[in-house]
């Protein structure tokens, strides 16, 4: 065999040898994608919520969904559907951020819950007030829902957003939360800023 060949064949068989480790690379990619999902499938909502809640912190959101919630495509959007019920799911949620000393909920309901009447959504009077009683201590602030869709929309483009889908089949009923520092109030921002505009007018 000439020295011609002898590279031919010295370079074939790297290129076959880079094109074969090139194939195993991918297969094993492929298979390491498929077993993470299939762990995410495996996991309960409520797995996904004791798992994502350490990370999650201010400007993130939680959302409890009612059954007819649209999917939405924002990069930030993760939705668990959890199959059980609307106030089971949100007090266990509830339970779990209580639990949590970096984070609080801001928590918003669409201001449409209060106008829909019970000849048209029956068993919406009962809803409501167990929404109420539930959410008493977060001093809850209604929103027209367009609004609080356009801005989990905006949100979700550069924070994550956990939302968990009931089987609820009332209009109006999602819970939103916007979390927001736990050791660190709306009172205490005010107050350091107040102090750095202070310093700033001392400085000559």
């Amino acid at each position: 065999m000439s020295k011609s060949h002898k590279l031919v064949l010295a370079v074939f068989l790297v290129c076959l040898g880079l094109f074969l480790i090139a194939c195993e690379n991918e297969k094993n990619e492929k298979e390491d994608t498929e077993e993470a999902k299939e762990t995410a499938r495996a996991m309960t909502w409520e797995d996904r919520l004791l798992k994502e809640l350490p990370s999650l912190g201010h400007r993130n959101w939680l959302v409890v969904a009612d059954s007819a919630f649209p999917a939405q495509i924002s990069p930030g959007m993760e939705v668990v559907v959890s199959n059980e019920d609307h106030f089971a799911v949100l007090e266990k949620v509830l339970r779990a951020i209580g639990q949590i000393k970096h984070i609080r909920p801001i928590v918003y309901l669409d201001k449409e819950l209060d106008f829909v009447p019970e000849d048209l959504a029956p068993g919406i009077d009962a809803c409501r007030k167990r929404l109420k009683d539930m959410l008493s201590r977060y001093g809850t602030k209604p929103v027209l829902h367009e609004e609080l869709i356009a801005r989990m929309d905006q949100v979700a483009k550069t924070f994550r957003i956990l939302m968990i889908k009931t089987n609820l089949t009332l209009p109006y009923t999602t819970v939103f939360m916007e979390l927001d520092c736990g050791y660190w109030g709306p009172e205490s921002e005010a107050k350091m800023r107040e102090k750095m505009k202070e310093d700033k007018k001392e400085r000559p």
